[in-house]
Order: C-alpha cells, then sequence, then structure tokens
C-alpha cells in the first residue's frame, strides 16, 4: 500500500554533491516506493525546479515540495558556514511547526538530514511515527594525526567542538525526548551508539553516503601508469598530509626505475592547499603528484576510472567518496575507523589502526606496496569493493530499505 511520507531535508540540491546530493537522493529513493511531502530550505527552490525541468523522471509525480526558512530578522547574523550550526538547531525546531499543516495526511514523518546526532529532531511533535537519520558525527582526530602546521590551534579547535557535543549528548533534553519518541533511528556507523546511547532495538546502521551505478563503459580503462586518487576537501579532518607523507613513504620501497611510472592525484579544493603542495615540493615527489581543483562529475569519472587505488587517511564520520571510488571497482586504502574503515568489506585487509603518525605512515606505504606488487591481490580487492557498493552504498538498495523501514514502524 502507498504510504505518504513527510521528510525533513535540510539540505538539497541536486547539483551538489555531499550533504545536497544526499538529501536528493533519500528523496527520489523515498519517492520510488511512496508519496512524499519533502520539506527543505527556501534558498534550494530554484535548484530543485529548474534540475527538474532539465532532467525529467516519472518519480516526480509522487514528490511533492515544500520550502520553509526562519524570518529574515531571525538570521540576520548568519553569513556562510558562520552560525550554521545554531541556524540548523531553530530551522529544526521553526519546521516542525511549519510541517504541522501536512500532518494529517501523512503516516510517517522523517528527519533526513544534516546528518548529526548531536542536534535533536522536533517532529516527534507531529505525533507520527518518527524515523530518525541516517545520523552520525565526525570522531575525534588524534592529536598526533593533525597537520604541523597551525597544530596547536586545530587542536584547540577539535577540543572544543568535542565538548560542545558532549554537552548536547549528555545534557541537552530534547536530544534524550528525539532518541525516545523515534520509533527507528538510522545512524551511519557503530561509533553513535556509544556517544548517543540510543536504545539498541531501534538502532539500524545505514550509511548516509551513496552512489549511482557507473555505465558499464565507465568502468572499462587502460593506463599504463599506476594511479592513485584520493578526492575531497584539504582540510585537517582529511587527512591529505597524511596521504603525501605515506605516498612518499610508498615511492621510497620502490625501484628508482619504477616510480616515474607511479603518480598521486589529489582533487579538491581548501585552506591547506598550498601547504600540501609545498609538503609534496620539500619531499621531492613533486613530480609525482598532481592536484586538480574540483572538476565536473564526467571529469572526476574519467579520473576514477582510470585509478588503481584510492587513498583516503580522512578521520571522518562517513565519506562520500569511498562510495564513488566502490562503484568504479576502486578499492579504498584507508584508517581502520568508525568512518571509511566501517565502509570496506569486512575481509578486506586495506585497513590501518591508529598507533602514531609514524607507524602509520610505514603501514599505509607497506599496503600499498604489497597492492602494486600483486595483481591477485588488486582482483580480490576490487571485488570485495564492487561488492560493497552494490549490496550497502547505492542509492536503490537504500530506497529499499527505507521502504522497508517504514512498514516496520507502520506495523510495530
Amino acid at each position: 500500500m502507498t504510504k505518504t511520507i513527510l521528510a525533513t531535508t535540510y539540505a538539497v540540491n541536486p547539483y551538489k554533491g555531499s550533504e545536497d546530493g544526499m538529501g536528493w537522493n533519500f528523496v527520489l529513493q523515498i519517492a520510488r516506493f511512496n508519496k512524499v511531502i519533502a520539506i527543505t530550505r527556501e534558498n534550494n527552490q530554484q535548484h530543485i525546479e529548474k534540475y527538474m525541468v532539465e532532467n525529467p523522471n516519472p518519480l516526480y509525480k509522487n514528490i511533492t515540495f515544500k520550502y520553509y526558512d526562519l524570518p529574515k530578522w531571525a538570521y540576520f547574523w548568519k553569513k556562510g558556514e558562520r552560525g550554521a550550526m545554531l541556524y540548523y538547531n531553530l530551522w529544526q525546531y521553526g519546521v516542525a511547526g511549519f510541517a504541522k499543516q501536512f500532518a494529517k495526511e501523512v503516516d510517517v514523518v522523517h528527519n533526513v538530514n544534516f546528518h548529526n546526532d548531536w542536534t535533536p529532531t522536533f517532529l516527534y511533535k507531529l505525533k507520527k511515527p518518527l524515523v530518525w537519520g541516517p545520523i552520525g558525527h565526525h570522531p575525534r582526530v588524534p592529536n598526533e594525526y593533525l597537520p604541523n602546521k597551525h597544530k596547536f590551534k586545530n587542536a584547540l579547535r577539535e577540543s572544543a567542538i568535542w565538548i560542545i557535543k558532549k554537552i548536547y549528548w549528555n545534557f541537552n533534553p530534547w536530544l534524550y525526548i528525539s532518541k525516545s519518541r523515534a520509533k527507528l533511528i538510522f545512524v551511519m556507523n557503530s561509533e553513535v551508539m556509544d556517544e548517543l546511547s540510543p536504545k539498541p532495538s531501534k538502532v539500524q546502521i545505514l550509511p548516509s553516503v551513496g552512489c549511482e551505478f557507473p555505465t558499464e563503459t565507465e568502468l572499462i580503462t587502460e593506463h599504463a601508469t599506476f594511479e592513485i586518487l584520493s578526492v575531497g576537501r584539504f582540510v585537517p579532518l582529511k587527512g591529505f598530509g597524511i596521504t603525501i607523507d605515506a605516498f612518499h613513504a610508498f615511492l621510497q620501497l620502490l625501484p628508482k626505475e619504477k616510480r616515474s611510472f607511479v603518480r598521486l592525484t589529489l582533487v579538491g579544493k581548501g585552506p591547506l592547499k598550498d601547504n600540501l603542495m609545498e609538503q609534496s615540493y620539500k619531499l621531492g615527489i613533486s613530480a609525482n603528484v598532481r592536484f586538480i581543483d574540483w572538476i565536473d562529475r564526467a571529469e572526476l569519472a574519467e579520473i576514477y576510472k582510470s585509478s588503481d587505488l584510492f587513498l583516503f587517511p580522512s578521520h571522518e564520520g562517513a565519506g562520500m567518496v569511498v562510495a564513488e571510488a566502490f562503484s568504479y571497482k576502486v578499492p579504498v586504502l584507508c584508517f581502520n575507523n568508525s568512518g571509511p574503515g566501517e565502509f570496506l568489506h569486512p575481509d578486506s585487509i586495506l585497513r590501518v589502526s591508529y598507533t602514531n603518525y609514524k607507524q602509520s605512515i610505514l603501514d599505509f606505504s607497506l599496503l600499498m606496496q604489497l597492492y602494486y606488487l600483486s595483481p591477485m591481490f588488486q582482483e580480490k580487492e576490487k571485488k570485495l569493493a564492487f561488492n560493497r557498493f552494490i549490496t550497502w552504498l547505492n542509492w536503490d538498495v537504500k530506497g529499499e530499505i527505507l521502504n522497508e523501514a517504514y512498514n516496520k514502524v507502520l506495523n510495530a
């Protein structure tokens, strides 16, 4: 039986990736099986309507977008990312009141994103079965793994953020109400259980990231060099300094005549870009490292399909690029953490434990060497990566999981 789902999706922009792209894809997946009233911010309306005209889809008949923002006098202080979290909290409170006008016609309410487990949802006020998430957080970055430049400043910032999260987890009464009233809570990774402490029987792990199937032609490529890729914002959380140090250590393990046939490509932008370029120059590997600014999806697809390994020592709690790499059968080498480390197939050995910085660099380089030298190992990891994509990280699977979840909470 077709249901009507009210979904609050703070960030939705089909032209973007990350949170905005995830919001759009969650709405589409809900619409595969049900009617959906999707409430998002007013500044997303122009992009959504333009995209729907340019990219017709029969699923649109199941989607009704509604747009809500706080009165302008209530957020004059918000400038870009400055004040974003405070505004998000106020928006979550206000959108529950805005959504009351639609409550009678919906079966389930679902707070979809910002994917944050330390700020509450107020959709329980609608007195409908509530699904919350996927929610999560970025784990704390060990100080030893922060970039050397401005290390004290970054460590101080990391500590301040973590203190705020702890205060919310332990003392926010609305967060307690949210997790008690929710019928089902999707969490991005296992660490959410440790910090938020929801009732285990109502929790299901579902990564917020996903990706579509590339076409078969996109998966076929030939290249003479051994290509290592990393994609993301050049910020401390992503660990790009580790990427360059580990790649340098890997090059030192190769015979000199082989080194010119190995390359690291970094795609992205961010405040650390100049530092990273300087780091590769000082290590004497700038000839083996190329930096590419953000590019469109078609160009990035060409880079993915010509890559052999995705090096991603990120400390984050998710990672859209992991799903993208897996969709192109590109294995990911990462830390054994609750973010990218949990995305890898259980049988994959491309994980490095947190020990100390020097040891981690050595461990990354040795795994790269093993992967480089063993075609059999490469094929095994490629199969595991693609299996993980088709069974867990592609959007169609998520749509089926969502529909099952709505049926579950209605039948409970």
